[in-house]
């Protein structure tokens, strides 16, 4: 029995990757430059937001949906203590201003979700699209931008752990 799960494991792992969710990837690149509506429908400059501090995007498949309500809300939750080292959050998605909107009210999320219909800011991120027949959706991605430089890449977002990974990133950039 444990021989046949270590060969599944193994087999798992070749035909997916080992990456872990959550664990992500130091890095060393220029931000995205890119301006994209928000759940109001008010421009966002990212460039704007990079300048008032750390910046966590975030991309998740739909809004409202289990798994991207999780991550929404694990970020929702820690937000006064990310705030308290001037940590921004933006979440994006290919939703339009008004499903943002809703997700945003229902959850109480204290900062703008980005509306990506046209995927710009997916394509500008180089966010892997997911195809669920004629509807592209983003995958679960999230970014951590200081002084205008993407330093941490998770390609394999967490959800409910989404904020205790960034908590972990910066407090490792700290050191």
């Amino acid at each position: 029995m444990k021989t046949r799960l270590l060969m599944l494991t193994a087999l798992f792992h070749a035909l997916f990757g080992s990456a872990i969710a959550g664990q992500g990837e130091k890095v060393d690149y220029p931000a995205p430059v890119i301006s994209a509506v928000n759940q109001d429908g008010a421009t966002v400059n990212f460039a704007d937001v990079y300048k008032k501090g750390p910046t966590v995007v975030f991309f998740y498949p739909k809004a409202n949906t289990p798994g991207c309500t999780k991550q929404a809300c694990s970020l929702r939750d820690a937000f006064s203590e990310l705030s308290k080292d001037g940590v921004q959050v933006l979440g994006v998605s290919f939703d339009k201003p008004d499903a943002q909107k809703k997700f945003k009210d229902d959850h109480k999320l204290p900062y703008d979700l980005i509306a990506d219909p046209e995927g710009k800011v997916v394509e500008a991120f180089k966010v892997e699209k997911i195809l669920k027949g004629p509807v592209a959706l983003a995958s679960r991605q999230c970014f951590l931008i200081k002084d205008g430089k993407v330093v941490w890449h998770d390609a394999k977002a967490s959800t409910a752990e989404q904020a205790a990974d960034i908590k972990r990133v910066l407090g490792e950039l700290k050191s």
